[in-house]
């Protein structure tokens, strides 16, 4: 495999810039158009790298550019080691890596390795007969006597999770798209050119990864059927209600301990280079618990997400106090990534229905919260869900369960520039998605221009996470909740800060902790302290304190 831009390896680059670390998604199809033809290019980020680095994140997440059919938009990936041409070329990558590390800002890139495209050509070979090289490099499984998949496990997106090959005369699996056949990673060649792919990239600069399905690359050998799921355990974030996925408790079709070898191989292979990785997690019961494991030690990943806090209801004071708390007993030893959006759930303004005083709340606690930090584009503008029209729709899971879930499009929309035109400064062509009417008042420009914007809130709370190590990289003292106010104090070092927030609209009174405390976050609304010593919350403030 050709590394076109080996880097030697610098061993004294800091190993724990992730640690704390803000980290900003991108989804290139809809970020920045720079040649005209709807679609997001990689040298539209180079082109709006500057406006990131104002934002004052550490590093990007740039979802999948490579070669794909874009049946599932970049997720099902038929050349790993290429930029698909709607994206640019591989020089325009690494004009994103020069641009950015010019800038300050850590480059990452979205890795796809539980599967592949069918188109990809691993899958060519290996679909043509049973006897091939790459015969056991995909999930490959007998009929039943009867004909019938080989047990019961399902695709997200919906039906079985097999798929009958007439070629082979046998069933492979599918845990998403039928056109996204699941590698085998019991096969140690698979293994090994994953991590060629990781070297690959590694190579040309990056410095990190975010893992897609982190907990789906390896399944049960003896292929044991699922059980189900009782009813009042489905709570999946994404079409709980619609999708049979969520009838079962995914057991043996993911979430396998043999996981944990090929993680620690990974983990080998990004140490030299100061690479750093977050996993997604996909289980709704489990997923705290496998972040836990995913985590734990030096030679395992640094970071992963589940989806507690991408979930549906906006979490309550004991809710965010029962999620912290379940943190600290299964993983204590790893280090969470917290998000509210992402490219696969509604937009939190929206999922929550949030007044802008709530967002501003929001904004400020995932800032102090202990871990790092993902923020997905738009989301520091506000944007709410975009509603896309089913004739505009272009995500497969919302074209399956129209209307009861109308899918992830309302999240992908373009971003909003300016509101010079009807494609927000996004692309001078029509978008491969259209850009929401009301988005347009909502510009990045516009707000620019407004000192009480929320684009500027985001820098504030951003630029005062990086101003106290207690809050980036601190302990925490265990949450607690008090009514609607929850509150924990961060510390690093000599640095103590109490933080505390009221998630409801109600105000709320509240005492500060025994000891001398300045109210500091003036900039980001923080509560002022009575005459009677008390805190007064109005709805969706927040105080933060410093111990002196």
């Amino acid at each position: 495999m050709s590394t076109a831009l080996a880097n030697t390896p610098d061993m004294a680059i800091d190993k724990d810039w992730w640690r704390g670390a803000v980290i900003y998604q991108i989804y290139p199809r809809s970020f920045q158009d720079s040649n005209g033809d709807g679609v997001g290019d990689l040298l539209g980020i180079v082109q709006r790298l500057p406006y990131i680095a104002s934002l004052g994140v550490d590093a990007i997440w740039i979802s999948p550019f490579f070669m794909s059919p874009m049946k599932d938009f970049g997720y099902d990936v038929s050349d790993y080691c290429d930029v698909d041409p709607m994206f640019g070329s591989l020089a325009d990558f690494d004009a994103v890596v020069e641009t950015a590390h010019r800038l300050g800002i850590r480059v990452m890139i979205d890795l796809v390795l539980s599967h592949t495209s069918d188109q990809h050509p691993w899958f060519v070979e290996s679909r043509s007969n049973r006897d091939n090289d790459k015969a056991n490099w995909y999930v490959w499984a007998d009929p039943k006597p009867d004909g019938t998949p080989p047990n019961n496990w399902l695709s997200i997106f919906g039906g079985s999770g097999w798929q009958w090959d007439a070629r082979r005369e046998q069933y492979y699996l599918h845990n998403f798209l039928v056109s996204q056949p699941d590698l085998n990673f019991h096969e140690p060649a698979v293994q090994e050119a994953l991590l060629d792919v990781a070297r690959f990239w590694l190579n040309r600069g990056c410095d990190g990864f975010r893992l897609d399905t982190i907990n789906f690359y390896i399944h049960d050998k003896e292929l044991r059927d699922n059980p189900p799921l009782p009813k009042e355990k489905r709570n999946a974030t994404i079409a709980p209600s619609v999708n049979p996925y969520n009838h079962q408790e995914h057991i043996y079709s993911k979430n396998q301990p043999e996981n944990l070898d090929f993680l620690r191989k990974l983990r080998a292979v990004m140490e030299p280079y100061g690479a750093a990785a977050v996993g997604e997690v996909g289980d709704a019961q489990r997923g705290l618990e496998i972040m836990g494991q995913y985590t734990a030690g030096d030679d395992l990943m640094q970071m992963c997400y589940a989806f507690e806090f991408l979930a549906q209801d906006q979490p309550t004071a004991s809710r965010i106090v029962e999620v912290m708390r379940q943190v600290d007993e299964v993983a204590s030893e790893g280090w969470a990534c917290w998000a509210f959006s992402n490219h696969d759930v509604t937009r939190h303004a929206t999922r929550w229905n949030l007044p802008p005083a709530a967002q501003r709340m929001f904004a400020t606690l995932i800032m102090c919260l202990r871990g790092s930090v993902c923020l997905y584009q738009g989301e520091e503008l506000g944007l709410p869900e975009a509603d896309v029209a089913f004739e505009d729709l272009q995500d497969p899971y919302g074209i399956e369960f129209w209307p009861e879930y109308k899918g992830r499009d309302g999240c992908r929309t373009p971003m909003v520039w300016e509101a010079s035109n009807q494609n927000g400064g996004f692309s001078t062509a029509k978008p491969w998605l259209p850009v929401a009417s009301e988005h347009l008042h909502m510009a990045a420009a516009l707000q620019e221009e407004e000192p009480g914007a929320l684009l500027h809130h985001y820098r504030k709370a951003i630029a005062f996470r990086h101003s106290h190590p207690a809050l980036a990289v601190g302990s925490h003292d265990g949450m607690k909740a008090d009514g609607d106010v929850v509150y924990f104090t961060r510390t690093e070092g000599q640095q103590t800060i109490f933080c505390a927030f009221n998630v409801s609209e109600t105000p709320s009174d509240f005492d500060l902790p025994d000891g001398n405390w300045t109210i500091i976050g003036a900039e980001l609304g923080s509560a002022h302290q009575s005459a009677d010593g008390r805190l007064h919350f109005g709805p969706w403030q927040v105080c933060l304190a410093l111990k002196t």
